[in-house]
Formats: structure tokens, sequence, C-alpha cells
């Protein structure tokens, strides 16, 4: 097990199998060594820093119907909302205040937000906020179409492949979305030039180890800046409401093992890892994970766009939320800095 770790971290890489054997055999012994090799990787790189991105949800309309999701469309229970441009420019507002120097505009596929909508938001934050960061989150799009927000100012882009076996995809979305084109999206992002991020589930349903290092493969292969994994957690009104939870310990474990294959990468240490553990964000941090992304969505909204049942951080106002993540982060040793956080090099 050891051997193994110690060849992660120095090439950066392992065969298929290799990832198989370590998914399926490690123990807290080699989970504490994997996370103080990370931590010396992500050290070296990010110093003792963490990155916070403000995340504005700003809808919870979506055409597609994937079965894991809370606001898939077929969801009749769903609470729906759109913010308006002045609203989102309102948390960009107080969040800029708040210190943050990188606002994430994330929402489902939204057909009532046109490219042109998108484009005016990205150039107004822009204007206003030339020393920020713009991420968006928003889907599936061409080429022509991430050509148009990049132009307008947007420097990144989140989108998770979700999975990168062929026949598990099948089992986690309708036939109208395709593994294959997700893929391509990430590729025609990173050539128009992008910070690109990418990520999974850690225990959606019918997932197996095969399927982890299928995604560790991928993301090699990718070279992404930004790796954004959590564990999956069920929602009460999806196809998949009976299924368990992940396991916190096996996607603090895939933090430490993406921190050894892409050393300057930029990991968040998700929502969804501290929802399932009260501490598992400042595992996270302890794993390998350099990045933090609290709300600053309206209150009125934050249970709204609810992609999985009893996430945290729902009720707080922004600055709340923001002094307890920096008290977080500071109980591991970590300090939270006021900086875009770009990736290095």
């Amino acid at each position: 097990m050891k051997h193994l770790i110690d060849k992660l971290y120095e090439t950066h890489n392992l065969e298929e199998d290799e990832f198989i054997y370590l998914l399926e055999n490690y123990d807290k012994e080699a989970g504490d060594y994997l996370y103080s090799l990370a931590r010396t990787c992500s050290q070296v790189h990010y110093e003792k820093e963490v990155y916070i991105r403000g995340l504005i949800e700003f809808t919870n309309y979506c055409k597609n119907d994937c079965y894991y999701c809370g606001i898939r469309k077929s969801n009749k229970n769903a609470s729906r909302y759109r913010l308006s441009k002045d609203e989102i420019l309102s948390c960009c507002e107080s969040g800029y205040e708040l210190g943050f120097r990188t606002f994430v505009l994330q929402g489902g596929e939204d057909p009532a937000f046109t490219d042109e909508a998108v484009v005016d938001i990205v150039k107004t934050i822009r204007e206003g906020y030339p020393d920020c960061a713009i991420t968006l989150s928003i889907g599936e799009k061409t080429y022509d179409q991430y050509l148009k927000y990049y132009e307008a100012g947007a420097n990144r882009y989140l989108l998770r492949h979700e999975t990168a076996d062929e026949e598990h995809y099948s089992l986690l979305h309708p036939g109208s979305l395709s593994l294959e084109n997700r893929k391509e999206c990430l590729r025609n992002l990173k050539k128009i030039g992008y910070q690109v991020g990418t990520g999974f589930m850690v225990g959606s349903p019918y997932q197996t180890p095969k399927c982890l290092a299928e995604d560790l493969a991928f993301i090699k292969e990718l070279s992404p800046q930004m790796v954004g994994i959590g564990p999956f957690i069920p929602h009460k009104d999806t196809p998949f409401a009976s299924f368990p939870a992940g396991s916190v310990d096996l996607t603090l474990f895939l933090i430490g093992i993406l921190r050894l294959m892409l050393p300057n990468a930029l990991l968040p240490s998700t929502t969804a890892l501290g929802t399932l553990d009260p501490k598992g964000r400042e595992k996270g941090i302890l794993s390998g994970a350099n990045v933090l992304m609290p709300n600053l969505s309206p209150i009125g909204v934050r249970k709204k766009y609810e992609l999985y049942d009893n996430k945290i951080c729902t009720g707080e106002e922004a600055a709340e939320c923001n002094v307890c993540l920096r008290n977080r982060v500071a109980s591991v040793g970590y300090h939270v800095v006021e900086k875009r956080g770009d990736f290095k090099e």
C-alpha cells in the first residue's frame, strides 16, 4: 500500500489496477500517510492558504432530468426561482465587501438565461469587479457559446463529468445526455482558455472501484486546473432516494490521491462533505484540498437550490458563514486569504 502511494507521489499517476487496489484496500494508516504527502504537495504550491469562492446559485430551473439531482426537471416538488440581474449583482457587492475575489455563478441548465443574458451579467460583473475572477457553472453548451462567455469576461468554468464510465453514465442520466458530449465540452473549454474544473460524485449508485479508476484516468488525461469531488447524497424526490450516501472516508482518500496526481490543482473541500460530517470540510483541507465555496445566494432561495437532502448553511447570512469558515480553517492550522486564488502553473 505504502509503495503505491510513494509511486503516486513520485510519478503523479498509477495503473488502473493499482488505483483499484488502493481504493479497495486502504485503511487509516494508509490514509494518514497519503494525507501527510498530500499536505506537503499542496503547501509547496499554495503554502497554507485556502481560497474562498462566493457561490451564487442563480436559478434552480433545469431542462435536464439527471436521476440523482434534486432540481431535475421532473421534480414537481421543487420550488423554482430565478435571480434577477440586480439580485446577482447585489450578491457580488456583499461578497466583495466580505473579501471574496472569485464569484461562481451556478445554476441548472435554464433556457430563460439566454446567451445574451449570461453575456450581459458577466460583462457587468467584469466591469464592476476587474480584480475578481468569474466562474460559470451552467452546464453543457456549444464551443461558440463558451467562447462568448469567455470573451465577455468569464475566467473559469466548472463542469463535473460525474463518471468517466460509459455504462455507469447511462445509469445516472437519461438518454438525452451523453458522456462523450460532456467530455467534448470540457475539451472545448480548455481549448478556449478557461481554467477548467471537473469532478465526480463518490459513492453514486452503481459506482465500482473500476469506475473510480476510470475517473482518475480521465482527469489525468484532461489535466484540469480544478477538480471538485464530494460524496453522493440522495435527494428524497429522485429515483435514487433510497440509495445510501457515499463514504466520507473514501472521498477524503480520493482528495489525497488527486492532490498527488495534480500537485498544483485547485481542490475544493465541498459542502457535501460538511453535510455528512460536521468536520468534513476541515478534514478535506487536511487531506489536500485548498478551496472552499461558501454561499452568497440570498437566504430566501438557498433551501430551494437543493441538489441533495439536508444541505448545510442554507439559513446563514453570508457574513456569518464567512466568519464561521475562517474560524474552521484556522482551527486546522490554515488560513483563508482574500485573493482570486488562480491556478499556479
